[in-house]
């Protein structure tokens, strides 16, 4: 059976107990495959550079149609797909290996941004249908989720033999603000919304500020 899906979500860090990216990517897994899905779920670690190395690795080998990464926005209060990545890395605190990277480019030589290749405003959408609250959000941050957003983008469209696979990054929020289980509801509502729409939703989502 071919693999439908590859979904990621971060280890614990920080002297947390968990990260509440990778406890829903982990719950809705079964979810998924229970709806007939071919799912393959990995925990990468918050690390600039090695979270995409192992990203990449795993859609060259699993070439799956549809890959979406999610990241912990402890800030935020709704499960946000990203419109876009920036070339840029710019820690405000030391990743998981102890790195800080200031100024400097995800890919030398790359293009300052890509959009994603997922339908963000369907995304959005199908969550807010769901009960669920959702927002299209227009920057990823510099940190270790902008850092994987890029690298997911700028694969997916420089490397022809993967022509086709769609994939982007999406936000969710801590714990307090949705409950784990909600945000796994949300990730199956999300991947399936991703695999039933080719184009996009046209509708409002962006921003004033």
């Amino acid at each position: 059976m071919t693999n439908d899906v590859l979904l990621t979500g971060f280890e614990p860090f920080d002297g947390a107990a968990l990260n509440e990216s990778w406890e829903a990517v982990r719950r809705a897994t079964p979810i998924l495959r229970g709806k007939g899905l071919a799912v393959e779920a990995i925990e990468l670690p918050v690390e600039f550079g090695h979270a995409g190395d192992l990203l990449e690795e795993a859609v060259h080998a699993l070439r799956p149609p549809l890959v979406i990464a999610v990241g912990l926005a402890a800030g935020r209060s709704a499960i946000t797909p990203e419109r876009v990545a920036i070339n840029l890395r710019d820690a405000r605190i030391p990743d998981g290996a102890g790195a800080s990277p200031i100024d400097q480019p995800v890919i030398a030589g790359g293009p300052v941004g890509h959009f994603t290749s997922l339908p963000v405003k369907a995304i959005v959408a199908a969550l807010r249908e769901a009960g669920l609250p959702a927002a299209v959000s227009q920057t990823a941050g510099t940190y270790v989720c902008n850092d994987l957003a890029y690298r997911i983008a700028h694969l997916l469209a420089t490397v022809p033999e993967l022509a086709g696979v769609r994939g982007g990054f999406v936000h969710v929020p801590a714990a307090d603000v949705l409950p784990v289980e909600e945000t796994a509801r949300g990730i199956v509502q999300l991947v399936m919304a991703a695999r039933e729409t080719a184009v996009d939703s046209v509708l409002p989502g962006g921003a004033e500020h």
